[in-house]
């Protein structure tokens, strides 16, 4: 199964389709066809880092897809994972307080 990431003008993922075995690696074949702009993503991740989802950013430069930004002060690093302002700390039940800037038991 191949899967294709449709892109608007700015990059973003606007919708992900799915294509036919045989599709894998045409993506510049559906692009010219469709007159949009397609990019190939996959569940298990070998291609562009991650799977695309919708409200996604492809980074054109990188080649990868890059995850909304989870809160304003989380900041991408270089493998373009975004992170908090202060690590997450260990154990369950942790959840970040944009309001107060650090994380807060559930």
């Amino acid at each position: 199964m191949s899967y294709f990431a449709l892109l608007n003008e700015k990059n973003i993922v606007v919708d992900v389709l799915r294509g036919r075995q045989e599709d894998d690696g045409k993506e510049q074949e559906l692009s010219e066809r469709t007159g949009q702009t397609y990019k190939q993503t996959s569940f298990n991740n070998r291609i562009r880092k991650q799977f695309a989802g919708i409200g996604y950013t492809y980074d054109e430069t990188a080649d990868v897809f890059i995850a909304p930004q989870s809160f304003p002060s989380w900041t991408l690093d270089a493998q373009h994972d975004w992170q908090p302002p202060t690590p997450r700390p260990e154990g369950l039940g942790w959840i970040w307080s944009e309001e107060n800037q650090q994380w807060e038991q559930a």
